[in-house]
């Protein structure tokens, strides 16, 4: 089907429509790995690395859509093992998966006892730690660009709408990161939560490379009810300063 087609199908638009919300959902996994990372580099290099770390994932998505044909095999199982066919997608989930939960717990570990690590511990140079952070920030650009790819695939056959969401899901997180990252670091007590979610969500990456499928919707869920019993709790802090500064 055409574009002048397409624009004309009821149904295209509607596919269009549920990927765009799809993608700007699984997005929210990689913007809050990428404004925790940010976040640790000096201020006048965080949105420089925002918008390279987002630049590079949607040229990543838009280079595997051209490539469609080859990543839709990437769901083929090449070994087996305990009865189970691991194809790369598993590896690359697990590997993603298993980076998440290192650079959760590493950094769970320095948010609880500072003192052991100094101020900067990824770290000793500005130059390094800009290369660190957007090199950590690609490798997850890959692990989210062929989780996010191999879904779109499944929803729809026509490329265009593919490439449509996919840009429209990328602008979105391009918009928000600022935003995001701000409010992540004037809230300490975010910086934790969303350090859980970054574990939850490569707990949750391996146990779907191994095998396991976990709805998304369960987890996009508990994200938002502790995400909404944190802003209570916010709520109820910033009542408590003012009542404090009232007396």
């Amino acid at each position: 089907m055409d574009i002048v087609g397409l624009m004309q199908d009821p149904s295209a638009w509607v596919a269009l429509i549920t990927l765009v919300v799809m993608e700007v959902v699984l997005g929210i996994d990689n913007l809050i790995f990428i404004s925790i990372l940010t976040n640790k580099l000096p201020p006048e290099h965080r949105e420089k690395a925002r918008k390279i770390g987002i630049g590079l994932a949607l040229i990543m998505r838009l280079a595997l859509l051209g490539t469609v044909a080859w990543i839709v095999q990437l769901t083929q199982p090449v070994f087996e093992l305990f009865g189970h066919g691991f194809s790369w997608k598993d590896m690359i989930l697990i590997g993603g998966g298993l980076f998440l939960v290192w650079k959760a717990t590493k950094e769970i570990h320095h948010n609880v006892d500072p003192a052991e690590h100094g101020e900067d511990f990824i770290a000793k140079s500005t130059t390094s730690t800009f290369a660190a952070a957007i090199g950590q920030i690609l490798l997850l650009d890959l692990v989210f660009s062929v989780d996010s790819i191999i879904t779109a695939v499944g929803m729809t056959p026509h490329l265009p709408i593919m490439f449509v969401a996919v840009i429209a899901a990328v602008t979105v997180m391009l918009v928000a990161a600022n935003p995001l990252a701000n409010f992540i670091e004037k809230n300490p007590t975010i910086v934790m939560l969303a350090l859980a979610f970054l574990l939850m969500i490569g707990t949750t990456l391996i146990a779907e490379g191994m095998g396991f499928h976990v709805p998304k919707g369960y987890v996009y869920t508990a994200m938002a009810f502790s995400a909404a019993v944190e802003v209570l709790n916010m709520l109820v802090r910033n009542r408590r300063k003012k009542a404090a500064g009232g007396h």
